[in-house]
Order: structure tokens, then sequence, then C-alpha cells
């Protein structure tokens, strides 16, 4: 039976089985996500199961933490110690867990921000951008940016005079700021607050935040598929494993 250490395989082997082109795996040997592989006589590269658990370890990562991440975690395998690669990890592990509960806390503010009813409105009720930034927690600027992207538009005194923000639009800006702390991009926003404004309907909301939480898990998932991976490759470099076998 194969093993880590007994392998040979190809760049076409590794990529096949991978998932990635042949020039896709020799830029990550190139990068260090893989480690050099060993020659033969005629020059040809030679990888072991290491190769390829890097390579799945990486494209699991890639898809939970982002590419960048995904390479500075699978280079450690290979140049530091095993304390500080699980550090990288714990890191990643924890960071989905922030997003998870930031998710819940959105949902929680969501359903009752939208279903806070709006009357009897006066000009007093109305605040400046100063006033509605401090109370949300955000820069000013923040409020001008949404403002700029059409999620949420103030009444202006002057065709371009101060900002003020009825009770509509501060309930406009509360959701908008709760989507964004969940993870919520402003692209899709610019979808949704209009639908929002219309009727304000909460379920709306509930599948904007069902959407992050499908992404999320997904990225949970690649995470743990990663850890698999990188077990693997750990267990190899424990044993002493020269990553060039041929």
């Amino acid at each position: 039976m194969s093993t880590l250490k007994s392998s040979a395989l190809r760049t076409v082997d590794v990529a096949r089985r991978a998932g990635y082109s042949v020039q896709q795996v020799r830029n990550l040997e190139r990068d260090g996500v893989l480690p050099p592989a060993a020659r033969t006589t005629a020059g040809y590269r030679r990888y072991g199961e290491i190769h390829l658990h890097s390579a799945l370890a990486y494209r699991a990562l890639a898809a939970a933490t982002g590419p960048v991440e995904a390479k500075r975690i699978v280079r450690a395998v290979h140049e530091c110690p095993t304390s500080q690669v699980l550090a990288l990890l714990d890191a990643a592990h924890a960071r989905l867990d922030r997003e998870r509960r930031d998710l819940t806390l959105a949902r929680e503010a969501a359903a009752a921000i939208s279903a806070e009813p709006i009357g009897d409105v006066r000009p007093s009720d109305a605040m400046g951008v100063s006033e509605l930034a401090a109370a949300l927690g955000v820069r000013p600027s923040t409020l001008r940016h949404w403002d700029a992207e059409g999620l949420v538009v103030p009444d202006r005194l002057t065709p371009r005079g101060t900002r003020r923000y009825s009770p509509a639009h501060t309930r406009d800006a509360r959701i908008v700021h709760q989507l964004r702390t969940a993870g919520y991009r402003i692209a899709p926003l610019r979808t949704l607050m209009p639908e929002l404004r219309r009727g304000h309907r909460s379920e709306d909301v509930e599948a904007a935040l069902a959407a992050r939480d499908t992404h999320i898990t997904a990225r949970s998932r690649a995470l743990l598929d990663a850890t698999v991976a990188l077990g693997a490759v750990l267990a190899a470099d424990s044993r002493g494993d020269d990553r060039t076998s041929s």
C-alpha cells in the first residue's frame, strides 16, 4: 500500500488528484506550498504523497481562509514548529467562530429592528450624520459611504446641504450596520436595501443572513478537510520524511 514516504508521483498525478492543472502544481511548489520535488536523472519532477496532501490542504484552506492565509499556513507546516502551525489553525477557527457569533447577533438585531413601527414622525426626530454615527458606533465617513453606495440615502436640507436621517433612514442604517457586521458585502446590499425600503420585509433580511450562514458553513467544512490533510503532512514530518522520495 502507498505511504506518504514511499509513493512516487508525477506532476500530472498530483494535478489530477488535487484538482489542479500541471502548471498550478508547479506554481505551488515555486511558492513553497509544496516542498521541493525530487528530480529524475532526466530532470523530471517526482513527488510523494506528502506533496499531494500539501496541495489538498492548500485547496481546502484557500476556500476556508483565502489564498494568502492558506499559503502562509501550508508553508508554516514545512518550515515552522508544529506549535506555530496549530496556532495559525486555532486563529482560523476563532475567526469563523467570531463570524458565526456576529451572524447570530445580526439575526436577532435585524428581526427586532425590522419589526419596529414608525409613526407620528416629526421633523425634530431627524438626526445628523454625527449623531447617527455616534448612535451606531461607526464613523461619519461610513454613513457617507453608505449614502454614496445607495444603501442609506438621507434627506438633504438643500441639494448639497446637510444630511438629515429620518427614523426610517435610521432604521435602514441599523439594518445595514448589522448586515455589514455579519460580513454582508456592499454589492448584494445594493440589491437588498431597495426591497427593504419598500416594505422592510424581515424575510429578505433573513434570506440574506441565511446565505451568509451557508457561506460560513462551507468554509468551516473546508477548514475541517484542510485539517485532515495537514495532519497527514505533520505526521510525515514527525517521522523525518525527506519529502523527495523518488
